[in-house]
């Protein structure tokens, strides 16, 4: 796999938790793997992100206010064939029912551990984002 560089979508109303985002991915999570970031605060904010970049993942906080990251995934779900992997970071791992509803690839769980969130945007790049 070449050494491509990845759009990421950290998608939080909260500027600490795109933080903890942020540095729990780093820019290289794997080897052969680059991502740049970009920054919603807001879900209308997120949606015009989404509309207007080529966008490869959205990690997104479920736990956003006042619309959910949960919410977010089900939109873009719902109105993009073309929608991007999304990997949803939520407060309890009983909340997973909830992001298989919002029709997610991924979820973590808070605190984000930097090892498993690097692996599994990885995984999900490698898997869904255009070679």
């Amino acid at each position: 796999m070449s050494d491509r560089l990845y759009t990421v979508l950290l998608y939080s109303d909260d500027q600490k938790i795109r933080d903890q985002m942020r540095l729990a991915v780093g820019t290289r999570p794997a080897a052969d793997l680059q991502v740049e970031f970009i920054e919603a605060a807001t879900f209308d904010e997120c949606i015009r992100l989404v509309d207007t970049y080529e966008i490869h993942l959205l990690l997104l906080d479920g736990e956003a206010s006042p619309a959910g990251g949960i919410g977010v995934a089900r939109q873009v779900k719902d109105d993009r064939d073309d929608s991007p992997p999304v990997c949803l970071v939520i407060a309890r791992a009983a909340d997973r029912w909830l992001a298989a509803y919002a029709e997610v690839e991924a979820t973590l769980v808070h605190p984000l551990d930097p090892v498993t969130t690097g692996a599994t945007v990885a995984q999900l790049l490698r898997t869904y984002a255009p070679a």
